[in-house]
């Protein structure tokens, strides 16, 4: 079970934000074991185009870690962006993994 760290930049932390990005990243953690720790940024800035909600999420993993970003009108939205590019990020780590370990 990998570590997940929340953090709300320069405004009020959320229980539910915390909740619903916890459930999200343990999905992808019963996908790929070997995660270690997830770092969750939420921010806020005044964006012309109205949207201003940014998640940002780090996560630690044998190699390099492995970071993605939403910029989206709500942090549900900016959540679920970053999550589906994350796990885009993984299905390529993986897929490296498994080239290695066989061509070893």
């Amino acid at each position: 079970m990998m570590a997940i760290n929340i953090q709300y930049v320069k405004m009020k932390s959320s229980e539910s934000m915390s909740q619903y990005v916890t459930e999200k990243l343990k999905k992808l953690d019963e996908h790929y074991d070997w995660l270690i720790r997830a770092d969750v940024f939420f921010k806020t800035e005044k964006d012309p185009s109205e949207k201003g909600n940014i998640c940002e999420i780090e996560l630690s993993l044998p190699g390099p870690k492995i970071f993605a970003s939403s910029n989206e009108k709500n942090y549900e939205m900016a959540v679920k962006e970053t999550i589906s590019d994350l796990n885009s990020q993984l299905k390529k780590r993986k897929a490296k993994f498994t080239k290695q370990r066989i061509s070893s």
